[in-house]
């Protein structure tokens, strides 16, 4: 599994999000300075828990760092969470979009909740959005959250003769759906406000990076026979295979689980005695 570590000391792989100034901005800096302080700085607490799969991510790809903070908007970094639309996971995937973008959903399988799958799947979208909208974060970010297809509309409607770019967003975004007008605004003010703001110290000890190892286990094992086989409790199993949704491995077909990291020879193992096992890099 590549960590941010795997790229050379010294070199920049980022490009970056302009974080412009405006007023509606200034509204959610203030918010989140304000009476929503303490939950932004839980936030980004929580965001430890995924930073260095997002981010090795976005730098493999040489896309804007700003970008991580996407799933805090979206889902407060909360892999299990489902919106009143039934968007899931991370980066809030509804279900024909997943499957455009490669996900894989089926009874056994919901990989919008697989923190590495869905971000994998995530920017593959963004990188798209980036490039149809005329290379403008801030448009593909609106496209992101309202629909390509809406956004596009909005556009040849009300800027047909004008460069799509950043700046466009604030000339077109009152025709945009209201949760799109505030969604790049939020999306800049909380990169601006993440610079200035450390999280809270006392709490780092408790946010566990994703990390794993793989292990392949034969169709129709049970979560629980894997966290047996460790000794650990199926607590800290569920929450590496969030997209093993009935807690068993699909049927008839060999499919990885995620065990904590440094464990996948003790998991093969300790259940090598009544399952065909491999262990495998990630």
């Amino acid at each position: 599994m590549l960590t941010l570590e795997d790229f050379p000391a010294g070199k920049d792989h980022w490009s970056s999000i302009r974080l412009a100034d405006n007023p509606r901005v200034e509204k959610w800096v203030n918010l989140y300075r304000g009476v929503q302080s303490n939950k932004f700085a839980d936030l980004l607490v929580r965001k430890k828990r995924f930073d260095e799969i997002i981010q090795t991510h976005l730098q493999m790809r040489g896309m804007p760092r700003e970008l991580v903070f996407i799933p805090m908007i979206e889902s407060e970094y909360l892999p299990q969470a489902v919106s009143p639309a039934s968007a899931v996971g991370l980066w809030q995937f509804m279900g024909p979009t997943a499957e455009h973008w490669g996900l894989r959903l089926d009874p056994f399988v919901d990989e919008r909740r697989d923190p590495v799958r869905a971000t994998e799947a995530a920017l593959d979208y963004f990188s798209y959005l980036h490039q149809r909208f005329g290379g403008s974060w801030y448009l593909a970010a609106a496209a992101f959250n309202a629909g390509p297809g809406r956004l596009e509309r909005v556009l040849l409607r009300h800027a047909a003769d004008k460069e799509w770019d950043d700046a466009l967003f604030w000339e077109i975004d009152e025709y945009l759906p209201r949760e799109t007008r505030e969604y790049v605004p939020k999306m800049i003010a909380v990169a601006r406000l993440a610079r200035e703001v450390a999280p809270r110290e006392s709490q780092q000890s408790y946010i566990t990076p994703y990390r794993y190892d793989n292990i392949f286990v034969p169709g129709g094992t049970a979560l629980l026979s894997v966290a047996d086989a460790l000794g650990v409790d199926l607590e800290s199993i569920l929450a590496l295979n969030p997209h093993l949704t009935r807690r068993v491995t699909p049927p008839n077909e060999m499919h990885a689980v995620r065990v904590p990291v440094g464990t996948g020879a003790v998991a093969v193992a300790g259940l090598s005695g009544s399952l065909p096992l491999v262990r495998a890099d990630d």
